[in-house]
């Protein structure tokens, strides 16, 4: 039977997550990076709404919602029990008002805002995670989780805009909690760099040795 097809783009934090379930899964999917500027015409017919990340099922259903993605592929298989570990309250957040905050410190020409006011924002709910941090080494619970892999893309993409700011925040539990994940070998799994995808193409196999499982 063939793999599901999941089109993605390397440094969407939205397609980080879903790779990273999907890796951490073991489940084999065909990896077809896309180029945002230039989307696919299989892509944009398996979907028009053109998003990443887009998973294709072999029957020819069509999942393009990352956590739905996510959810998807730990139901086949979840041998890190990341389903467990989920907080929806905190994941919402996450996905609605730090995003939101994220997007304007990243881009506030882009939204015609001050990008300090929602770097103030957004740090605030970094230090909410913060103290839960200071009770355990992951985001529920001591082993990593859905939690923790839906949230660390955007928590990334944000540390990065200013490193020297970032830096020097007093953040130290989210600071190593970010360090050990994006070092570790499923984040770098997911992380290789494939070129764009052409139709002519052989196939990309998104895949991860667990070598490295947390429980």
């Amino acid at each position: 039977m063939p793999a599901p097809i999941l089109y993605s783009f390397r440094r969407c934090p939205y397609a980080m997550r879903a790779r990273l379930a999907l890796a951490v899964s073991g489940l084999e999917v065909e990896l077809r990076e896309v180029k945002l500027s230039a989307k696919p015409d299989a892509m944009l017919t398996a979907s028009p709404k053109g998003t990443v990340p887009l998973l294709v099922l072999p029957n020819g259903a069509v999942i393009d919602q990352s956590i739905d993605i996510m959810r998807w592929a730990l139901a086949q298989h979840d041998p890190e029990d990341w389903l467990s570990r989920d907080d929806p309250a905190l994941v919402a957040a996450n996905d609605g008002a730090f995003k939101h905050d994220l997007d304007r410190y990243k881009y506030p020409d882009r939204h015609d805002t001050q990008a300090e006011t929602h770097r103030a924002s957004g740090l605030a709910f970094l230090l909410e995670i913060e103290q839960r941090l200071a009770r355990s080494a992951h985001l529920c619970r001591p082993a990593r989780g859905f939690a923790d892999a839906t949230i660390i893309p955007f928590v990334r993409q944000f540390a990065a805009v200013d490193p020297a700011w970032f830096a020097m925040q007093p953040l130290p539990n989210l600071q190593n909690w970010l360090s050990h994940y994006l070092t570790s070998e499923l984040f770098g799994a997911i992380m290789v760099r494939v070129p764009t995808w052409q139709p002519a193409d052989a196939p990309v196999r998104l895949t991860w040795q667990a070598s490295d499982q947390e429980r």
